[in-house]
């Protein structure tokens, strides 16, 4: 059988064995495949919050219990956006006084935590700023949390507060500050990236 000519504008391709003309269309190589995720704005978002520990004989941090998107009650650290003008050191204690009930001063900075998500209509770099503050007065409570996102309050002593956290990155910071009250400080920075609608500030 003989070889079909190959089609007008494609002349001087030479036939594999058994095949038509080789031919790849130049258009095609032109074309450039973005993935959805990628061609969507950008935008960054700030945090701060952290641990707020009292003076008893057995350090104790004050963090919260919330409902994660399956309904679950998860235990993290106090946290939220900066407001305004707000230092990350300001909103840290703010954030803490709203969620917890407990009045904090800024004693150190013990890590952050930095992660990308993917919303509806938009890609987020989210950072978050822990920092380490000394109770000094106030009740534990949730009920001047704004948000009504906080659903109990608690003290946790530090030796337990590692394996009482939902998040890793958070169970890290958790770490950073405890040795920080040993005399041992520490600096943690956690990065990542998550690719799902929503992700926790964690």
């Amino acid at each position: 059988m003989p070889t079909p000519a190959p089609p007008p504008g494609r002349q001087g391709i030479p036939t594999p064995p058994g095949g038509h003309a080789l031919w790849v269309d130049p258009d095609e190589l032109r074309q450039v495949h973005v993935s959805p995720s990628a061609s969507l704005p950008v935008s960054e978002e700030i945090s701060a919050g952290g641990l707020v520990v009292d003076d008893d004989d057995v350090p104790r941090a004050a963090v919260i219990a919330r409902r994660n998107r399956g309904g679950r009650l998860e235990w993290c650290l106090p946290k939220g956006h900066l407001e305004g003008e707000e230092t990350p050191e300001e909103a840290a204690v703010r954030e803490i006084r709203e969620e917890t009930g407990i009045q904090g001063t800024v004693e150190s900075h013990v890590g952050t935590i930095d992660y990308w998500f993917t919303g509806d209509d938009r890609r987020v770099h989210k950072v978050v700023h822990h920092f380490l503050l000394r109770a000094v007065g106030g009740i534990l409570t949730v009920e001047d949390d704004p948000d009504q996102e906080a659903e109990a309050a608690a003290w946790i002593p530090l030796d337990e507060l590692e394996s009482r956290l939902a998040y890793p990155n958070e169970r890290r910071i958790a770490h950073a500050a405890h040795e920080a009250l040993r005399g041992r400080p520490t600096w943690t920075h956690v990065s990542s990236s998550i690719t799902t609608h929503r992700a926790s500030d964690a």
